[in-house]
């Protein structure tokens, strides 16, 4: 079950958020309806797939890699995120990393950026971790572009 998956939490109908997930968790993932994966883990990421992209794609879904240096996530990273989920909002979407921190931070952005109220939008985000002084920078400039 998608519920299994490390960090996994739901955000909306459309729109899914979690940890890396294991190669068999994959057709969990397909079973559960989504037709995209997102995954903003770097390659050397903590239980990374070598051949996620064959594996997602196997399982009939579209697949998208932004990896995001933990230390350094860039505007551009968020941007092409954006872009993607833009591209596929009437699809349903997991967005993963490694543990969920990166991709929690960037779909905290996208909700704010698209109206969702702080109080709501912090609320996932919080779910899954408390941005370190990195990632809270960076969050805070993303906001105030």
């Amino acid at each position: 079950m998608v519920t299994d998956i490390y960090n996994y939490l739901p955000i909306s109908t459309t729109l899914a958020t979690a940890g890396q997930p294991t190669e068999g968790q994959f057709a969990d993932v397909a079973q559960a309806g989504f037709d995209v994966v997102v995954n903003l883990a770097m390659p050397t990421s903590t239980n990374a797939l070598p051949d996620e992209r064959s594996v997602v794609e196997a399982q009939g879904m579209a697949y998208y890699p932004i990896p995001v240096v933990w230390e350094q996530p860039t505007l551009a990273d968020f941007q092409q995120f954006q872009s993607v989920l833009a591209d596929h909002a009437d699809q349903k979407v997991l967005v993963h990393c490694a543990m969920n921190m990166r991709v929690s931070a960037f779909v905290y952005l996208h909700r704010r950026l698209n109206g969702v109220p702080e109080t709501e939008a912090v609320a996932s985000l919080t779910k899954i971790w408390q941005p370190n002084d990195i990632w809270q920078r960076f969050i805070d400039a993303v906001l105030s572009e």
